[in-house]
């Protein structure tokens, strides 16, 4: 297959505005990491997600692209390059049989999740299960407050419906929190459960374009990962948490307003996360195609 032949000049700045752009979140938080210093909203996008900092600022240009001119060659130290007479690219027998596995699980998730009308009447209340009837010392980020308290936060908990159908937010709920779902995901059930309204479903754009690293752009897992800061922070600003003094104003999803405003901004982000996820389907559609 010929490959597309980037100029040099042209990759070196793709290259350096990608950098540019994740450092605008990689170096703050290897700063705190560094002091020790924890943060309950960024920390979930490279702790939870496991995608090294020193990865996520590095660019690639995925597979089928050439790079040409001598700077090029540096591509080389890094496992899974070869030079051919168009410039240095990655070479196609590193998208082993386990790399071919993933991506059709993505394309088969990520396919079936596309194909469904967003839910919209979670509210969030994952974060809450996650904390319920749990002691105050016990909490997740027991560095910052509950903003109702914790007998408040299980009143919360009780008097609304709990409806979340995302196995790995589910797993996070309490024991005495589980029963109260209306679903129990699990792993099997993924594929049918997941849906666009779902915060977490659309974060792990963001997992599901690393997990094919590097075969998958740079630019398309930095969309993936921005978009996913965006969510968590919605996500957390809807939690028990009391975030206000780090800057995140509640959305206090205990009433009936707040929860008409998590709605709306749910809804926005579905309708913001499809065209990242059609690009992610589309790229595993090509990269199962071409493979052997």
């Amino acid at each position: 297959m010929t490959a597309d032949v980037l100029a040099e000049p042209d990759w070196l700045a793709r290259e350096a505005a990608h950098v540019e752009r994740m450092r605008r979140w990689t170096v703050p938080h290897q700063e705190r990491r560094s002091r020790g210093e924890k943060h309950p909203v960024l920390d979930f996008l490279f702790t939870y997600y496991s995608h090294r900092p020193s990865h996520l600022q590095r660019w690639q240009p995925g597979p089928g692209v050439a790079l040409a001119g001598p700077a090029a060659r540096r591509f080389l130290d890094r496992k899974g390059y070869v030079e051919t007479t168009d410039g240095v690219v990655l070479d196609p027998a590193g998208f082993t049989e386990g790399k071919k596995r993933t991506a059709e699980f993505v394309l088969g998730l990520l396919s079936a999740t596309a194909s469904r009308s967003p839910r919209l009447n979670c509210f969030g209340l994952h974060e809450w299960a996650m904390v319920y009837r749990e002691p105050a010392d016990s909490v997740r980020h027991d560095q910052v407050p509950l903003r109702l308290g914790s007998a408040g936060t299980d009143e919360v908990v009780e008097s609304l419906d709990i409806r979340c159908g995302h196995f790995d937010a589910f797993r996070f709920f309490t024991d005495d929190a589980r029963p109260r779902n209306e679903l129990t995901p699990s792993r099997e059930t993924q594929v049918a459960l997941e849906q666009p309204g779902c915060l977490h479903a659309n974060m792990d754009l963001f997992k599901w374009a690393y997990k094919l690293d590097p075969f998958v752009p740079a630019e398309l897992v930095a969309d993936a990962f921005e978009l996913a800061v965006e969510i968590r922070t919605l996500d957390m600003r809807a939690s028990p948490y009391d975030l206000a003094a780090l800057g995140y104003p509640p959305v206090r999803i205990e009433t009936a307003a707040g929860r008409a405003e998590y709605a709306r901004a749910q809804g926005d982000f579905a309708r913001r996360a499809a065209p990242v996820r059609a690009r992610l389907i589309a790229h595993c559609h090509r990269l199962v195609s071409a493979a052997p």
